[in-house]
């Protein structure tokens, strides 16, 4: 007869083993989250019953089933993994052979080591048929509330170009633009005559949550940037 793991175990293993991978990577754990293992389950009962194996084989996506359990996110990311073997599976065997699945594939990995996501959520479930086969899913988030806000201040006489989330933006005199992001990155200044701190730009700055970046003008017709955390 097959061995048949327990679940509830195996998804805390999975999560334990995520933990690991990121410590590894030199990254923060993820906490557990309720509702984004509500999530992981259903849908992972949803391909096991169906037989569709796909991010969107119910025809919604990741971030709308997590909605719907509950979880405002800011970002949510997901993997899913099949494993089928006729001997049957130990915790420790379906848990190890999901992790090293994930960590071979790019699309995979990249999601357990996203620097900005704090909570995770597994769900397995078992499909019919001869064979022990198990359908994993894996949910990653970051809650709505741990968004980043900050704010560019043009206090120069000129008007000042930067970039941001991969957007350019130009702000003129006397005014104040607020960003809010999921995930920070670079804060990129550009623009002939414009220096910061004595050096020419293009110079960046990584976004920080309540910053103000307050470009000011300088007595030779330059621009200098300060921030203020």
């Amino acid at each position: 007869m097959a061995d048949l793991p327990d679940l509830p175990k195996t998804e805390a293993a999975i999560v334990e083993r995520t933990n690991a991978f990121r410590k590894a990577e030199g990254l923060p754990p993820l906490a557990r989250n309720l509702a984004l293992e509500h999530a992981a389950k259903q849908f992972a009962k949803y391909l096991a019953k169906s037989g569709r194996f796909a991010h969107e084989a119910d025809g919604r996506s990741p971030a709308d089933r997590a909605k719907e359990a509950g979880y405002w996110y800011c970002t949510v990311a997901e993997n899913l993994a099949l494993n089928l073997d006729s001997r049957g599976f130990t915790v420790d065997k379906l848990a190890d052979e999901t992790i090293d699945g994930w960590k071979k594939s790019p699309g995979h990995r990249r999601n357990m080591v996203l620097p900005h996501v704090t909570e995770i959520g597994v769900g397995i479930a078992q499909a019919m048929g001869p064979d022990p086969k198990y359908l994993t899913v894996q949910l990653f988030g970051r809650p709505q509330h741990l968004g980043y806000e900050f704010r560019v201040r043009n206090a120069s006489a000129q008007a000042v170009s930067y970039n941001f989330g991969g957007k350019a933006h130009k702000i003129e005199p006397r005014v104040t633009a607020t960003h809010k992001a999921c995930d920070p990155g670079p804060i990129q200044f550009t623009g002939a005559g414009s220096w910061v701190g004595g050096s020419r730009i293009d110079a960046s700055f990584e976004a920080a949550d309540k910053a103000l970046y307050e470009v000011t003008g300088r007595a030779d017709g330059k621009v200098q940037v300060e921030v203020q955390k």
